[in-house]
């Protein structure tokens, strides 16, 4: 698998995808800001992954005027799936290609504000301060794509499974329990062959969106957490090793013997790091993987302006820490081609792009949800109409 050696070689550099490349190696995940938090009881959404089996309605050709690339840059988070993506859409369309830079939320925000790339990610939606220094004659449409869950990778060789409760892993990220058979450990996981070995925690060294929804929850969890040290793409650790990446921080935790560290559930998984099952607002101990967080997302309400954020879910099913990641595109661009271009990449990525979700560790977006991002994309070009077909029984149009 294209991920899978990726984290394996833990190399990282800038992906590009030019026509034809299909040898590739990823960068991880980074950067991001904080966004309102919007919930709702659960049920909210329709049931996550009914979106899988939708196709675009469009054929094989796409009259661009000739060959258009366009670039972005942003957040890792999802790069292994976007790079999956822009490779379908350039063999589906190879009038059209698409560059994308794994740079980080943060970096993804900043160019795209500039105007130096033609859309951006981020792992949090833009606050309304990053809003308002978008350039009013292009503005901005902020498209859930996908979803994922961030994850306590762990490296115990004698210990296959690990429960931690909300204060345990919180207290182990301050500092406060420090050796792995601490007696708070031990009572949650009876039998278990916990050692007598300092915990080492990893984190990011970098500024990083998933740091900003890690701490967000953790913020929202514990006190003692928001006041000593806060949420954002970059805080002041307690205690730990940095990392750069998600990819660094697999590799880490891979090398290092009694570490535990937080990543995107799909690098964990790809590299074969052990994750431990959470406590959640319920009380529940929950294993991330598909279900638990698609149970997670059917616990929040998209609203209109599609920025949602999810610091403490309910539902006695749902995984604790899941979030929505997002592409930044203009309303308006000056190139009537790269308009339409951009639309197409969107429909595919809310298309046959969804059936991709799932093997690279992400949810696919609620059938309803991929409705709302297609009519909210639909409006960037007057030459093409986002279809959608089989995600909900119904075609967003303008």
């Amino acid at each position: 698998m294209l991920f899978s050696n990726f984290v394996k070689t833990h190399k990282h550099f800038t992906a590009v995808i030019p026509a034809l490349a299909l040898s590739m190696s990823l960068a991880a995940c980074g950067g991001g800001g904080d966004q309102a938090t919007n919930t709702a009881t659960p049920g909210a959404e329709a049931t996550p992954g009914a979106a899988k089996e939708a196709t675009a309605s469009t054929s094989g050709k796409l009259d661009l005027g000739g060959n258009v690339q366009l670039t972005g840059a942003g957040a890792s988070f999802p790069a292994p799936l976007y790079q999956t993506w822009f490779q379908g859409l350039n063999q589906k369309y190879n009038n059209l290609q698409v560059n994308y830079q794994s740079t980080g939320s943060g970096a993804g925000v900043e160019q795209f504000t500039k105007g130096t790339v033609d859309f951006g990610a981020s792992d949090v939606a833009m606050k309304d301060e990053e809003i308002a220094k978008v350039p009013a004659d292009r503005g901005v449409i902020l498209l859930p794509m996908t979803a994922g869950s961030i994850v306590l990778a762990y490296n115990l060789p004698d210990v296959p499974e690990l429960k931690l409760p909300r204060a345990v892993y919180t207290d182990i990220l301050l500092g406060k329990i420090k050796s792995w058979d601490d007696p708070a450990i031990a009572k949650a996981n009876p039998g278990a062959k916990l050692p007598k070995q300092t915990i080492t925690v990893v984190h990011r060294a970098d500024g990083s969106g998933t740091t900003g929804v890690f701490t967000k929850h953790l913020s929202a969890i514990s006190p003692e957490w928001k006041t000593k040290v806060g949420e954002g793409k970059e805080v002041k650790w307690p205690v730990g090793v940095a990392a750069q990446k998600n990819d660094g921080v697999a590799a880490q935790i891979s090398q290092a013997p009694g570490s535990i560290g937080y990543l995107e559930y799909g690098f964990a998984k790809n590299s074969g790091l052990k994750v431990a099952a959470l406590e959640n607002k319920a009380g529940k101990f929950i294993v991330p993987d598909d279900k638990s967080a698609a149970q997670t997302l059917a616990s929040v309400a998209l609203p209109a302006d599609l920025r949602a954020f999810i610091t403490d879910p309910e539902g006695e099913g749902s995984y604790p820490i899941v979030t929505y990641t997002w592409i930044l595109a203009y309303k308006k661009y000056p190139d009537a081609a790269k308009a339409k271009a951009v639309e197409a990449m969107i429909e595919y990525g809310l298309t046959e792009g969804q059936s991709k979700a799932a093997e690279l560790g992400y949810v696919p977006l609620p059938a309803n949800v991929v409705q709302k991002v297609a009519t909210a994309a639909d409006q960037i070009s007057a030459e093409h109409k986002i279809a959608v077909a089989g995600a909900g029984g119904a075609t967003a149009g303008k």
